[in-house]
């Protein structure tokens, strides 16, 4: 595997990279720092949907943090647990222990017990990553869950944050994070569970469970799964592996493939905001930016909207991500076709007629240039 962890985890490993062991907490903000993923990405999840369920609970909930290529988890008192993501085979999920003061870093372990989930049919099939949403009961465990299988941008809000904490400004009144809940003959009965209320928020790096950082994960996570699993199905394809697929039926199956793709690309069915949009942590808003890749005009695909939708410019930034790079090359050829289509500002395409023309021009501008 070529992910970003497996570039450095021997020098991790070896002491090359020096980390800070004096507490769990220090240790992960300095593992942060090593990775380029900022804490402010942080999400808490309490719902006991993990590979360590029994360390995870609403006193204890599980920290989550990424950039575009990069997810770390960590439970105070757990394990740190990593997936990068290859070009080639998508998710690559490693394990190792806190080190103690004083002692020598961690054996990290390739967390082959991952793909059982991780790798699972209900995400496709093939190494991606898993963001689920549950009402849980009092010590973490799943009472009801929702939206299985579905990931990203247009997964409704009534169905998100179950099993979560969600801090900062929003909008949003259906939905079920900060919930606990107990079950009776009566039916399901919501308790409210504010970040804080059962363990020191101090215990982490940051204090917030912010909604930008569950939109932007929620985002990143559909588009992993979607282009991994159309690069495993088409890698398929192409070798002949496919019995229904021969020679013939190729060009159409690469064509469905790719619309697929260029509609998460494009935000086709992307949930809207609710009215006032949301805030977002300005920090967090800060560190993503930091990332920029500018058009001449100082245009970007990461610039954000957050009043209706999430960006003002309707094409994702993980078009520069190891997912989409990895795509093999007719079905890239493909997306980028499809692409030029939907963007063309003569054209007009019913499916993209939600992009207005000034849209258009600007993400074919911030592709060509960047």
């Amino acid at each position: 595997p070529n992910d970003r962890f497996t570039q450095i985890k021997d020098a991790i490993q070896t002491g090359k990279i020096p980390l800070d062991h004096s507490n769990q907490k220090t240790y992960v903000l300095s593992l942060l720092r090593a990775l380029g993923i900022s804490p402010s990405t942080q999400t808490l999840v309490f719902s006991t949907t993990s590979l360590q369920l029994s360390r995870i609970s609403p006193a204890n909930p599980r920290a989550i943090y990424f950039s575009d290529d990069l997810y770390l988890g960590w439970v105070p008192g757990g394990k740190i647990e990593v997936i990068g993501i290859d070009p080639d085979w998508g998710s690559i999920t490693y394990i190792f222990e806190v080190p103690r003061p004083g002692s020598p870093p961690s054996l990290i372990q390739q967390a082959t017990r991952c793909m059982n989930c991780h790798a699972s049919q209900e995400i496709g099939g093939a190494p991606g990553l898993l963001v689920s949403s549950v009402v849980p009961g009092p010590g973490g465990g799943s009472l009801d869950s929702f939206r299985q299988g579905r990931t990203g941008h247009d997964v409704p809000f009534s169905e998100r944050f179950g099993g979560w904490h969600l801090t900062g400004r929003h909008h949003i009144k259906r939905h079920w994070g900060n919930l606990t809940g107990t079950l009776s003959p009566a039916g399901l009965k919501k308790i409210p569970n504010e970040p804080g209320q059962r363990f020191p928020l101090d215990r982490y790096p940051v204090p917030t469970s912010d909604v930008l950082a569950h939109l932007l994960l929620e985002h990143q996570i559909g588009f992993v799964n979607r282009f991994v699993s159309a690069t495993y199905r088409t890698r398929a394809a192409l070798a002949g592996s496919v019995a229904e697929l021969g020679e013939k039926e190729l060009p159409g199956f690469l064509e469905r493939e790719a619309n697929v793709l260029v509609r998460y690309l494009l935000f086709a069915d992307e949930a809207k905001l609710p009215g006032n949009g949301i805030g977002g942590d300005s920090v967090l808003k800060s560190a993503f930016m930091k990332h920029r890749r500018k058009a001449s005009d100082g245009s970007s695909l990461r610039d954000f909207d957050l009043a209706t939708r999430l960006f003002r410019y309707r094409c994702s930034y993980m078009v520069y991500s190891a997912s989409f790079h990895g795509l093999p090359s007719r079905l890239k050829d493909r997306v980028f076709d499809q692409l030029d289509r939907a963007l063309h500002t003569r054209l007009t395409s019913t499916a993209f007629a939600f992009l207005p023309l000034a849209e258009k021009k600007s993400i074919r501008k911030i592709l060509r240039e960047t």
